[in-house]
């Protein structure tokens, strides 16, 4: 019996000391993120919120952000550049410290992160929103040099300035040419928003020129609407060809400007816009968690990576089944997976896993048009939610249009401002 009572004691004082217990390694917990984009910015400003004792450290080597979702807007002279730049200042008000380094390798084992001044980080949860790298070479003819003559500008950045400094040297009556991936790549509907947009361009100051799209698949996101703004708004100026209709490329010669197809046609541009296929942010790979196909499988519960425990991938990065790589997806799943980190640290429940995106396209200035999803978890991976897929009509007026192109900008400014502007 005394050892009974002592037992029970115990039992009912452990039950009695563990809130304490958990509040003591909440205060104690460091989180480290990786990425200050759309997912890693939304996963750091959320985990502050949720569990301000919590320790959070974002790794992000600029020191201010340009943002991929606009900037195909920037190449049609309807942004400019800064409008889409964010400073990390409104981060470290609310409590984030941000570090402006790479990161260089992951322990698991050991749980730290070193950097590129040689620091090492330890941390207990680590989130990694490293967004893409390039798959250099996979197109014969197309490396990081190549890259300074043929343009990507699949990062936000000087390829982006490049491309944009190019459009505007190129004479009237040239002909802008883009390769186009197969999938998966980040935003699938981008390279299709950027050939209307820089056909928004061509109109204005060079009326004479073509836009030549040879694409590695025969399908793509918001096909149908697309080329249907594309023949309301530029007439011929666009002209696509799917891997039916020999638009693979599979040669790049970026000194000549020029490419090969499968079948051996070739294509001469006076802009070359080359997209290479791509893959997870090089840190996802030191980390260990990529697989064959480059790119990060996760757990649709809470995105933790599915071959290393308590590292979590959200972004473009990570393989989320039918969720696609997108700025709004990032956002929600920086925020599932800090309320699943905030409730794993406070002793609560875990979230229900509930995703959403929306992709908004811009065909022209009053032009636009989307596509949305609801997405869940079941058996640890992401489905869709019958029926919760949304597009935009084929057809409707120019005051829908319109008012979808408002949406964007709209869409825009609020993500804005709810990640790093405020």
């Amino acid at each position: 019996m005394p050892s009974d009572r002592r037992r029970i004691l115990g039992s009912a004082l452990a039950a009695l000391a563990a809130p304490s217990i958990v509040r003591a390694q909440a205060e104690s917990a460091h989180v480290v993120v990786v990425g200050g984009g759309f997912g890693g910015g939304s996963a750091a400003r959320y985990l502050r919120q949720l569990a301000p004792r919590v320790q959070v450290t974002l790794v992000e080597p600029a020191q201010r952000f340009y943002t991929c979702p606009f900037s195909n807007l920037y190449l049609a002279g309807l942004r400019s550049w800064e409008s889409i730049g964010h400073s990390f200042d409104g981060l470290r008000k609310a409590g984030v410290r941000v570090v402006h380094e790479r990161a260089e390798d992951v322990d698991a084992d050991q749980r730290t992160l070193t950097l590129s001044s040689g620091q090492v980080l330890r941390w207990d949860r680590l989130v990694l929103s490293p967004g893409i790298d390039l798959r250099w070479n996979a197109i014969e003819g197309y490396d990081e040099a190549a890259a300074h003559s043929a343009p990507h500008a699949w990062k936000a950045g000087p390829q982006t300035l490049l491309l944009r400094k190019q459009m505007e040297a190129m004479r009237d009556g040239g002909t802008f040419v883009m390769t186009i991936p197969d999938n998966p790549f980040r935003c699938p509907p981008g390279p299709y928003e950027r050939a209307a947009m820089v056909a928004h361009y061509f109109k204005r100051h060079k009326p004479r020129s073509k836009i030549l799209l040879l694409d590695a698949k025969q399908n793509f996101s918001k096909k149908a609407l697309f080329m249907q703004g594309w023949k309301a708004l530029y007439g011929d100026m666009i002209e696509w060809q799917g891997i039916a209709q020999d638009g693979q490329v599979v040669r790049v010669d970026a000194k000549a400007l020029e490419v090969e197809t499968v079948f051996g046609a070739r294509h001469r541009a006076d802009v070359l816009n080359v997209i290479p296929p791509q893959k997870a942010g090089f840190i996802a790979d030191r980390a260990g968690v990529t697989d064959a196909s480059g790119w990060v499988p996760v757990k649709g519960e809470n995105f933790e990576s599915a071959k290393v425990a308590h590292i979590h991938v959200v972004g473009d990065a990570s393989f989320a089944g039918p969720m696609p790589k997108s700025g709004f997806a990032a956002n929600n799943q920086g925020k599932l997976v800090a309320a699943a980190i905030a409730a794993d640290l406070l002793g609560h429940p875990r979230p229900t896993a509930m995703y959403a995106n929306t992709c908004y396209s811009l065909v022209g200035p009053d032009y636009g048009i989307s596509v949305a999803g609801i997405y869940h978890s079941r058996d640890g991976r992401l489905v869709d939610i019958p029926h919760s897929v949304g597009i935009s009509p084929l057809d409707a007026d120019d005051a829908f249009r319109a008012a979808e192109a408002r949406y964007g900008a709209s869409w825009y400014a609020a993500i804005s401002k709810d990640i790093w502007d405020r």
